[in-house]
């Protein structure tokens, strides 16, 4: 896993209450980049906006300029060299039941036929192991930490993962801790192990009259970190459905050296067709990196009818792999030689305005702060 100190280092273990306090305590080290106020913070990230009226803009090139440094801060990593170059992704589209038996297994057979087909890396959808409900959360929640029977969705993945030796993306199940409640992703490496956990950042709370109303707040903890694990199959950012609508949290991931997006997410009727493959285009696009997605299959018959349509979009935003509503497996191909030629041909990234604007990975500086 990357940097696991980076990963999983809350901003709550510091002294300082809040991020805008540890920012203004730390900003004289890290000039030029806090030469001006902080405007708005989140958690995790926050954009910083300089003050045009005291900044002589930069001359933009095609080259690095310390204006396209200071854009990230701190400065994004080089992107790291992959362990494999191409390889094959399997998207698990499952039909999902009341039956969390049947789930499980069904969800095991997939993914046997996913690297039967030649997939290294295989992702699932959001809370495939039980239906999408608050009703259902609480029900069908494990205890991932105490594992074995507490939780014999994630056994099933660690073993699976272990005997076909390939990454898993797990897409996501609800998850108990003491008495919360999380909308947790599980990533195991190709010898079984729990390399990652990310739990939803951004619940899904939503009300569109006459449409659709979902408050995941009801039942559910957001989670508190980004997650980015380095596997067998390269530097991967996780994120859980609602996550996709985010870009800040898909920038610090490619600022941390991220090959590939992946997003288990059930978006809906409505928000579905608006917004699924615009999203996910969007954010391969802007961060000129891989991303994959994977939906349960349609069930006209639940009470949350999901869009489907798992999908693989590479570094240009064009939609490699994708699929229908039905039950289905996608196999598609990742090239990641590609993220560095588009990088080349359209060089947004040594181009932007760090003089203008900024994207602060505020948890990244707390834990090299410490070091």
């Amino acid at each position: 896993m990357m940097n696991v100190a980076a990963c999983n280092l809350h901003l709550q273990s510091s002294s300082f209450s809040t991020a805008h306090q540890w920012l203004q305590h730390h900003r004289r080290n890290f000039s030029p980049f806090f030469s001006h106020s902080v405007s708005s913070v989140s958690p995790n990230y926050s954009f910083h906006r300089r003050q045009s009226q005291s900044i002589k803009p930069s001359v933009v090139t095609a080259s690095s300029t310390p204006a396209a440094e200071q854009a990230r801060v701190p400065p994004a990593v080089p992107l790291p060299t992959p362990p494999v170059t191409k390889f094959k992704i399997g998207l698990c589209q499952l039909s999902v039941t009341s039956d969390k038996i049947r789930n499980i297994a069904h969800a095991r057979e997939a993914i046997e036929e996913a690297a039967n087909k030649g997939a290294k890396l295989v992702l699932l959808p959001e809370t495939w192991n039980c239906p999408y409900s608050n009703d259902s959360f609480p029900v069908y929640a494990e205890d991932i930490e105490l594992g074995g029977d507490a939780s014999p969705s994630i056994a099933m993945l660690s073993e699976v993962a272990r005997s076909l030796r390939i990454t898993i993306i797990g897409g996501s199940i609800p998850e108990r801790c003491g008495d919360r409640l999380y909308n947790t992703c599980c990533v195991f490496g190709t010898d079984g192990n729990l390399k990652a956990k990310h739990r939803k950042i951004h619940l899904f709370d939503i009300d569109i009259p006459g449409r659709i109303t979902f408050k995941e707040a009801k039942t559910l903890t957001a989670g508190e970190s980004p997650t980015i694990v380095d596997t067998d199959v390269g530097r991967i950012g996780i994120g859980i459905c609602y996550d996709l609508r985010f870009q800040e949290l898909a920038a610090i991931y490619a600022a941390r050296g991220a090959h590939l997006l992946c997003y288990p997410g059930a978006f809906n009727m409505t928000t579905g067709p608006m917004h699924w493959e615009l999203l996910q285009r969007a954010r391969a696009a802007d961060n000129q990196l891989y991303v994959a997605t994977c939906a349960p299959a349609r069930d006209i018959s639940s009470g949350y009818i999901t869009w489907g349509h798992s999908t693989l979009v590479g570094p240009y935003g064009e939609v490699l792999a994708t699929c229908g509503h039905n039950e289905t497996i996608v196999v598609g191909e990742i090239d990641y030689s590609l993220i560095e030629q588009r990088r080349v041909y359209l060089p947004f990234m040594n181009q932007r305005r760090g003089d203008l604007y900024q994207l602060v990975d505020i948890q990244r500086l707390s834990s090299e702060s410490v070091k």
